[in-house]
């Protein structure tokens, strides 16, 4: 008896003490793609925040809507102003988790194929998305990335008519983040 309290006192002795492992990253990029019959539209985003929390599988991003570059000058500005009203809507947010954070040892250099869940908000709607992405650990550092398809619809982003066959209701969007370990103070 005494040894099971031991042990379970000890247990919960190192888990408080020890912080969450945390890594993170205010670089990550996510770009989107959509194919159309008249032209592709492409956007690319390279201040993501990511926080990843290694022991939970807790995994949170946020993207500023106004940070996406475009090919074309116009096309940014009618992707904020009409679009996802970045104004209104200034930001995006993915709050999730790693369904197969069993299979991922973060501390061995490996590529770790993952399931990842959560809520996913674009323009003051939430819906909850499911993808697979990948882990590669390398040298205490973790690259994520993962694919995954919405549509615009779905987050009450509206295409006028007069464009519609210029702009697919399907977006691909990417996610490519680079994390370190989180500074001990965070």
């Amino acid at each position: 008896m005494f040894k099971n309290s031991l042990s379970l006192a000890l247990f919960i002795l190192v888990v408080t003490i020890l912080p969450a492992q945390k890594y993170f990253t205010k670089t990550g990029k996510v770009s989107f793609f959509s194919v159309a019959p008249m032209e592709n539209i492409e956007a690319i985003n390279r201040k993501a925040a990511c926080v990843l929390n290694t022991q939970t599988g807790q995994l949170e991003f946020a993207i500023l809507m106004k940070a996406f570059e475009f090919e074309k000058a116009l096309m940014q500005e009618h992707f904020n102003e009409n679009y996802v009203e970045s104004d209104k809507y200034p930001k995006s947010t993915f709050k999730g988790k790693i369904e197969n954070l069993s299979y991922i040892n973060f501390t061995k250099d490996f590529t770790y194929s993952a399931i990842i869940s959560g809520d996913l908000t674009i323009h003051g709607v939430t819906k909850n998305v499911k993808t697979k992405g990948t882990f590669t650990v390398s040298n205490g550092k973790i690259k994520g990335n993962a694919t995954f398809t919405i549509l615009l619809s779905d987050y009450n982003i509206s295409i006028p008519s007069a464009v519609k066959e210029k702009i697919s209701n399907e977006v691909k969007i990417t996610v490519d983040v680079n994390l370190e370990p989180a500074a001990a103070s965070n």
